[in-house]
């Protein structure tokens, strides 16, 4: 009785080594030239997510890969952990709106976190708006949220299976009944009312025209005002720029109600422009304040026209001034609170209780200190551990304010910071069912290839013994201005309960540092994010933290990109890599939804410089047959319009065909799904039972 187990075992062992049959996946004679390159793209097809062989197609993958992931030993009590783990109540940090304060909460499981409203931030309140009565499956997700000075009405907005597409809608706070008012064909926009709660300001893009595809590619974005109880069709365009298609614009009304400030991005670009429009003179013409896009501009407050704004113009590591309106010479302008003289970056700042709260990043985590409105120090906020501190919303005349604070062992906890004595108090924390003084963290600087310092933070359980057998999973994003920090996954803390060491990689192309650091590793120094991952991976390695068949690699989206180039550039370094939603077709990306916004970062192969930076690394083109590539579980979403399914479908079409080892090639497409945002609790543990599962076979570690 006790040799089956065993034979079992065995059979298993030997199966991982055999290669996979995998769906077969038609060839096309598709070649584009670029600049006198020929480039073949057999598997363009599959840019069709909708035609009837795609649908097979996925429906063929997914089979394979659901099959492999179901018969892993130990899945099941993977997913039973998460589960168990997962079932916390979670708190949103309250705001407040005259005498109400609102908040989200989630009894533990539910799908999508639930709005509540109460007088009392102590008491919980009642129900204002649940998604999960939206949907059956718990697809709707809430996507935004803005309420009148007055607590009265509020806008919300929802999406559906993960779209970035929006409908605003109109609730009454008091019955919690909607008004008749909605609002279409928005996207990348938020809602900000008029003062007297009489209407809001919103963006959106042109409605398709009959047939036509709803894309947002270069389609005007345009900032509207929506009067209430009026249809959208009456609704006034405020501002739009047609010489301008890639301009993202945003409306906010000022807490005083004076000002409407219109920003302007190219793509995601951190250039911005200011203008405008004094709200005390109808009819009154948009005006240009800071329109060069020559820095990162955010207003904080104002007082009259005079405005505090947080930018990095002559201070790449940020810094806060006062201008006044018709002063757009910086030589005119007062500083603040000046850029920091080390490495810190000044990463928000929030003008609360007659004061300025500013959120330092210090070496990768939070540092938040006090300021009066003349810029002197007043003091400084003590953080519980190296972590994670975000919120100090509120207005110039509150007595306190919230925030979270959390880290990789820490989970996330709601302080309430009482303004008139400094005093901060837990108001909500998480019971979650383990023991965060049973692992430690710590942060590791490394030499990339170029010798360049990268910070990285290890965590793993107490007592860890560096003989290089330790299973380690390594993260990283390296992209887009944005900084990776510490906080809590409950995907990541049953990694560390099973004897995992997490590790996270602070890359060139993040913010980290500043504008210095992002610059280092965009266009055609993207190869620096790569260098200092694989780096990273090196490092590890060589301490004997762990080893390559113990290693594996995971990221998503841009974080998807940065596996996907590591995994084809060093297939020897990494015993599994798990690329989530990544961007792979780096000569097609800016054809697709709103790709062409990434240009900031990757350039585009529309000119002869960009396809030849591009073609070095992009993973779907890099990819070469008969090398033995490691096992490789490929994420995306059939409803992602952000990256969209097309970038993993060629990319694991050319990688399972381009396969010489065993090692299996897979991908998990989630049905009714996008890009990650709203995706609802029981299908993000799924998910995430699946990608632990698939390490633990691959790299030989035991549940």
């Amino acid at each position: 009785m006790r040799i089956l187990p065993m034979a079992i075992a065995l059979g298993t062992a030997l199966s991982a080594q055999s290669p996979l049959s995998y769906p077969p996946t038609r060839k096309a004679e598709v070649v584009e030239d670029f600049f006198g390159t020929k480039v073949a793209d057999p598997y363009r097809w599959l840019e069709d997510d909708n035609s009837p062989e795609t649908k097979a197609w996925v429906e063929a993958q997914n089979k394979v890969s659901f099959h492999y992931l179901e018969e892993i030993p130990g899945r099941a009590k993977i997913q039973a952990r998460l589960t168990k783990l997962w079932d916390f109540e979670k708190f949103s940090a309250p705001f407040k709106r005259d005498k109400r304060y609102f908040y989200s909460y989630n009894t533990g499981l539910q799908n999508q976190s639930v709005l509540f409203v109460t007088d009392d931030p102590k008491a919980k309140g009642r129900v204002l708006l649940d998604p999960n009565t939206l949907s059956q499956d718990g697809t709707v997700a809430l996507s935004g949220i803005s309420l009148t000075l007055d607590g009265r009405l509020m806008a919300y907005a929802v999406s559906v299976a993960g779209s970035d597409w929006q409908t605003w809608k109109v609730r009454d706070v008091a019955t919690g009944r909607d008004l008749p008012d909605e609002i279409r064909w928005s996207k990348a926009s938020g809602a900000s009312w008029l003062k007297d709660g009489s209407g809001f300001f919103y963006s959106r893009y042109e409605a398709p025209k009959e047939g036509g595809a709803l894309t947002g590619v270069n389609n005007n974005h345009m900032l509207c005002f929506h009067k209430l109880g009026t249809p959208q069709s009456a609704d006034e365009l405020v501002y739009q720029r047609p010489d301008q298609p890639e301009w993202y614009l945003g409306g906010t009304v000022t807490d005083d109600g004076r000002w409407l400030v219109i920003s302007c991005g190219k793509g995601t670009n951190p250039e911005s422009s200011l203008f405008l429009k004094d709200l005390a003179k109808p009819g009154g013409a948009v005006e240009p304040f800071l329109d060069k896009m020559d820095a990162a501009y955010g207003i904080v407050d104002n007082e009259g026209d005079l405005f505090y704004v947080s930018t990095n113009q002559g201070a790449p590591r940020n810094r806060l001034v006062a201008i006044r309106r018709g002063q757009a010479d910086p030589s005119l302008w007062k500083e603040v609170i000046p850029e920091a003289k080390g490495k810190d970056v000044l990463e928000s700042v929030s003008l609360v209780g007659g004061r300025f709260i500013a959120t330092w990043m210090r070496d990768a985590h939070s540092a938040v200190e006090f300021y009066d409105l003349k810029g002197g120090k007043t003091g400084e906020l003590a953080l519980p551990a190296l972590g994670t501190a975000a919120g100090f919303g509120g207005r110039r005349e509150d007595t306190e304010t919230f925030y979270t604070f959390g880290s990789f062992a820490y989970p996330g906890t709601i302080y309430r910071l009482d303004l008139k004595t400094s005093k901060s108090t837990v108001f909500r924390e998480p019971k979650v069912a383990f023991k965060p003084a049973d692992f430690e963290v710590e942060q590791v600087f490394y030499p990339s290839k170029d010798g360049t310092k990268i910070p990285m933070f290890l965590v793993h359980k107490k007592g860890l013994k560096l003989d290089g057998q330790n299973p380690t999973l390594l993260y990283g994003y390296g992209g887009f201005n944005v900084s990776l920090t510490p906080w809590f996954s409950v995907s990541t803390m049953v990694w560390l309960e099973m004897g995992g060491v997490y590790a996270l990689a602070n890359l060139r192309g993040g913010g980290e540092y500043g504008m210095a650091w992002y610059d280092a590793g965009r266009k055609d120094k993207k190869q620096n994010v790569f260098d200092d991952f694989i780096a990273a991976a090196e490092w590890l390695i060589a301490r004997k933290v762990t080893s390559t068949p113990k290693l594996a690699i995971n990221g998503g989206s841009n974080g998807g990109l940065l596996v996907g180039a590591c995994l084809i550039q060093r297939p020897d370094l990494f015993g599994a890599a798990v690329p989530e939603v990544g961007v792979m077709d780096m000569l097609r990306f800016h054809k697709f939804t709103l790709g062409w916004g990434w240009k900031s970062d990757y350039g585009s192969s529309e000119t002869k410089e960009g396809f030849e930076t591009l073609m070095k690394y992009s993973p779907l083109h890099t990819i070469k047959p008969g090398v033995k590539y490691p096992p490789t579980l490929i994420t995306t979403g059939d409803h992602d319009d952000r990256v969209v399914p097309a970038h993993s479908h060629k990319f694991t079409a050319t990688l399972q065909a381009a396969q010489a080892g065993p090692a299996p090639i897979l991908t998990r497409i989630e049905t009714s799904a996008g890009h990650g945002a709203g995706k609802p609790t029981a299908k993000q543990i799924a998910e995430r039972a699946d990608v632990l599962a698939f390490l633990t076979k691959n790299l030989g570690l035991e549940p």
